[in-house]
């Protein structure tokens, strides 16, 4: 799904969302230099995969929060963990780097990647992400987001990072 695709598919859920467009952006650094009306809810979010390269995962944390993966690792067993290189990202999410969004396993059709996202976000009720283009943010109910990933049939875990 484009980002166009993504509007219809949240608009034919009822899924109350808000768009704040802006300029591409790659990093967490570029986004503050952008007004966003919710900061609380800013996601960053880290596509990474195995050392057997056999499981792929998507984690989703506040925008300021550092991953500590050997941390990550440990308490959600897991084997030794590292980013995955732009052709897995475009292979199995359909995206390119910086656009890197839990909306994105929506075109993940082998439903292989496993889904973290961190607790904080249903403490304030509202999350930030990319609708699969780096130019738009969409501010939803993490609720409403998790709904529908799992419903398209990834695994999701929601975990204290």
């Amino acid at each position: 799904m484009n980002k166009n695709e993504i509007y219809d598919y949240l608009n034919k859920k009822n899924i109350k969302y808000e768009i704040t467009n802006h300029e591409a952006v790659y990093t967490m650094e570029e986004l503050s230099n952008i007004y966003v009306p919710y900061p609380e809810g800013n996601a960053k979010n880290l596509f990474l995969k195995d050392d057997k390269k056999k499981h792929y995962y998507l984690i989703t944390v506040k925008g300021d929060k550092r991953v500590d993966l050997k941390e990550f690792r440990n308490k959600n067993n897991t084997r030794p963990l590292s980013f995955t290189s732009s052709n897995d990202l475009f292979n199995k999410m359909k995206l390119t780097p910086g656009s890197v969004t839990p909306l994105g396993l929506l075109n993940n059709e082998d439903k292989d990647i496993i889904y973290f996202i961190d607790r904080y976000f249903f403490d304030n009720n509202i999350i930030g992400v990319h609708p699969n283009d780096n130019t738009a943010t969409i501010w939803l109910n993490p609720n409403d987001l998790i709904e529908i990933i799992k419903e398209h049939g990834n695994q999701v875990n929601i975990v204290k990072i």
